[in-house]
């Protein structure tokens, strides 16, 4: 009886433990992240404000994943309303096929694309695989 009591206090004092360990979905995302810095992407999380058009409400903390640009490139940004459908702040399909051909290729859970002079970002639900987060790389690449 003794050994089962002591068995009880153990489980019971232990059992708060297994909350620190990660769940299958968290542990997913930290192999993309882990993959995208061996890509040479940089990546963080990022609270954003995102248009009342948008057909699906995207979370407001979402992982943004960057990287540096060339100086004197032209600004600009756009939003996925629907998969395939890129539009800017005033709800202008994207005009620039150069960048269209990029963004055409990118996963449906990516939410939004911008480049600054410094760096182009995206903004991405991270529901994805490998295969993802390599088209995300190449077209962060490219845009740079």
């Amino acid at each position: 009886m003794t050994f089962w009591i002591v068995m009880l206090l153990l489980l019971a004092v232990l059992s708060p433990l297994v909350w620190l360990v990660p769940s299958k979905g968290q542990r997913g995302r930290m192999e993309l992240r882990m993959q995208a810095r061996r890509m040479g992407l940089a990546m963080q999380l990022s609270r954003q404000e995102w248009p009342h058009w948008l057909v699906q409400e995207p979370p407001h903390s979402c992982a943004q994943y960057h990287r540096p640009r060339l100086r004197g490139r032209e600004a600009w940004c756009y939003w996925q309303s629907e998969p395939g459908k890129w539009l800017n702040q005033w709800r202008e399909p994207c005009e620039d096929a150069a960048v269209l051909a990029h963004l055409a290729g990118l996963p449906k859970d990516v939410y939004k694309v911008e480049a600054s002079s410094q760096m182009v970002a995206l903004y991405w639900g991270e529901r994805g695989t490998a295969q993802d987060l390599q088209r995300i790389a190449d077209a962060l690449k490219s845009l740079a």
